[in-house]
């Protein structure tokens, strides 16, 4: 079995935006409109070659499903605007405010390890980015309608998608984890064909940058290298601007590319996160999760997990994250290797992936685990303990949560008291007399640093969430919204932005999923 572990009131700024609410008069008594959202658009100064410059696909009857109050922050928009009829409109694709300059980016990539040719934004249209005192935010609608890039699609997205991208975004990001966000929800009743006929349905979803790894491959399959070089100078200067002293900006561009998608594959190992599709389109140049698709939270441990029903080879496994993300890396490489210029170089810096995602990995390891310290046989501890995990198929998010309650003062009672102690553990396994062997030895070693109990437990229970978004969460959020009722997408949102919270009052979103669950499929249909 592979381990998971591979070795005062502040001033406004000129030029940035503020929260502000429709009703609400300006400083010239004028009410503020969705017209004068400050949308700008750097990548649309970008040559002809880059983008295609077109109008959304208005959606019939839109309507308002969900917002985020969080992401709507970070762009200083009042949430209670996102569902007034102008934004509605705006977010809908059925208005462009006049400074938006609406476009769909091209773009390349590996899929399932195989060259797939031009792809490109084939139902997401990028509005425009604003710019706030955290720096550029692109907003992007997702489910558009049709663009130059959609081969053989409707360019529409579906309400059963957008829920699940816009409440994992968010839930992510309350994780600690590096993602896009995702600002509001609209839907419409329009149908569109799938494996049945849903409704459609716009995300849109927020970055700094949607420029991804296929984006280099693009040109550098072309042949383009001045085109090559432009998008190059772009991210750099735009995203990594620290970048432009380094001898070599190029070859520090991809360094720190690989390190950051280590660090992003570490952190989706440590919660128990798969993509489920880790097509080089779908690496963000800036180690963001990016493109939520087929993506699942492990629930009963395994690492040969799949979660995206349509990988039969298995090639996104749980177990083969960070492997694949490596291999991202190396695709990256081999397109920028013309600015590069020396194979030896761009190797070496690819080399800083394994040591990244080591390290990172063994940080959040120690925290998942309350410890303070590092010691010689730690390696060992975690690779049994996720050898028992997946020899019980122990469900990963309570696993972790309960063992903060695991008392190092128990080393002292007799078996029975102690068992009874670690009962709500320990009844995760099958195999309780190998949890008890396991268990002690981690007792030992928590004993070894002088660990508290109290304070232990308070810091485990901030990094091992009680809450994320269950596959069957989800669903019964999606069948609601159905159903016309979105008050459940607001509520399992509201739980998710806090998933280290006791919550007391969702504890029932905490718990193993029902049996029906088991059934459930997702796959690249959206």
């Amino acid at each position: 079995m592979h381990s998971p572990a591979p070795r005062v009131r502040r001033q406004k700024t000129p030029g940035t935006v503020e929260s502000r609410h429709l009703s609400d008069p300006d400083a010239t008594g004028t009410a503020i409109t969705a017209d004068d959202l400050p949308l700008d658009n750097s990548f649309a100064e970008l040559p002809p070659a880059f983008h295609t410059r077109l109008m959304p696909t208005p959606l019939p009857a839109p309507y308002f499903v969900a917002a985020s109050s969080k992401a709507a922050a970070l762009v200083g928009l009042d949430p209670a605007d996102l569902a007034h009829e102008d934004m509605v409109a705006v977010f809908s694709g059925n208005h462009v405010p006049p400074r938006a300059k609406p476009l769909s980016a091209v773009y390349s990539g590996h899929q399932f390890g195989h060259w797939a040719g031009q792809l490109g934004d084939g139902r997401a249209i990028l509005l425009g980015g604003m710019r706030t005192p955290g720096g550029p935010m692109e907003l992007q609608l997702k489910g558009a309608g049709m663009t130059p890039y959609s081969r053989m699609g409707d360019g529409r997205a579906v309400l059963r998608s957008s829920i699940r991208e816009f409440l994992c975004s968010e839930a992510m990001a309350a994780l600690g984890i590096p993602t896009t966000r995702a600002l509001v929800i609209t839907g419409s009743n329009q149908r569109v064909a799938r494996e049945t006929l849903e409704t459609a349905s716009v995300v849109t979803r927020m970055a700094p940058s949607f420029v991804r790894f296929g984006s280099f491959e693009h040109w550098h399959y072309r042949n383009k290298p001045e085109e090559l070089r432009i998008l190059a100078d772009y991210v750099i200067d735009n995203f990594y601007p620290e970048l432009r002293n380094e001898e070599q900006p190029y070859l520090a561009l991809l360094a720190e590319v690989t390190r950051r998608t280590a660090r992003l594959m570490a952190h989706w190992q440590a919660v128990g996160f798969m993509h489920g599709v880790m097509n080089t389109d779908n690496m963000s140049i800036l180690g963001l999760t990016l493109d939520y698709g087929p993506f699942g939270f492990m629930e009963a441990f395994d690492v040969d997990h799949i979660c995206n029903h349509t990988d039969q080879g298995g090639r996104y496994s749980y177990a083969n994250q960070v492997p694949v993300g490596h291999w991202n890396c190396y695709a990256l490489a081999n397109a920028l290797l013309p600015l590069i210029g020396e194979v030896e170089a761009a190797q070496a810096a690819l080399e800083v992936y394994v040591d990244a995602y080591g390290e990172q990995f063994d940080a959040l390891m120690h925290a998942k685990l309350g410890l303070g310290t590092v010691a010689e046989d730690d390696r060992a501890l975690f690779d049994d303990m996720f050898k028992l995990m997946q020899a019980n198929r122990v469900d990963f998010t309570l696993f972790f949560r309960r063992l903060g309650d695991l008392r190092v003062t128990a080393l002292g009672m007799d078996a029975a008291a102690r068992e009874a102690l670690d009962a709500p553990l320990r009844d995760l396994f099958l195999d309780r007399p190998a949890f008890d062997a396991w268990a002690g030895r981690y007792r030992e070693r928590l004993l070894q640093e002088n660990s508290d109990d109290a304070s232990r437990r308070a810091a485990m229970n901030r990094v091992n969430p009680k809450y994320i978004l269950r596959n069957y969460l989800a669903q019964v959020a999606i069948e609601k919204a159905q159903d016309g009722d979105f008050s459940e997408v607001q509520r399992l949102l509201a739980v998710l932005e806090r998933p280290f919270d006791d919550q007391r009052e969702n504890d029932a979103y905490a718990a193993l999923p029902p049996d029906w669950a088991a059934q459930l499929e997702v796959s690249c249909s959206s």
